[in-house]
């Protein structure tokens, strides 16, 4: 229920109605605007590539690793992570890349060792009909996944 009390005219006039913006000559807009740097849009992509493959290194068998495109390589560490993180145990994480790569992450329960939570993890990429396996156990550490064990 909306209730409304004290409406009453206090004798003033009318108020725009739509937001008030405080107005700046064009020539000082236009200055900052051009004075902002541009950003580096190819060294960021190349440093989150080798970054994910740094990453993958530890996860994916070298042999498929090699055969994977870039999108690939990306598709399957977002699944890699996030297996990790929040997979239920024995449930595939599916990933497919844009190369007809694809694969699967699986993880086992969650294992507290050395103050350290660790899980066991299976990922298998198929590419062209072949299957890439590689198994392990990866623990977290500052808040990366490491492989400890493989």
């Amino acid at each position: 229920m909306l209730a409304v009390s004290g409406c009453a005219n206090s004798g003033f006039t009318s108020a725009p109605s739509g937001p008030v913006f405080a107005s700046t000559p064009p020539q000082e807009n236009q200055q900052s605007v051009a004075a902002l740097p541009a950003l580096p849009q190819a060294a960021t992509t190349e440093v989150s590539v080798s970054a994910v493959d740094s990453q993958l290194q530890e996860f994916v068998d070298p042999a498929a690793l090699a055969k994977m495109s870039d999108k690939d390589k990306q598709e399957a560490s977002s699944a890699q992570y996030f297996a990790m993180q929040t997979g239920r145990p024995g449930a595939p994480r599916h990933w497919s890349g844009d190369s007809g790569a694809s694969g699967s992450v699986t993880v086992g329960p969650f294992v507290r060792v050395n103050e350290r939570d660790c899980r066991e993890f299976e990922h298998t990429v198929t590419i062209g009909g072949t299957n890439y396996t590689k198994s392990g156990t990866s623990c977290r550490e500052n808040g990366n996944w490491v492989v400890a064990q493989s």
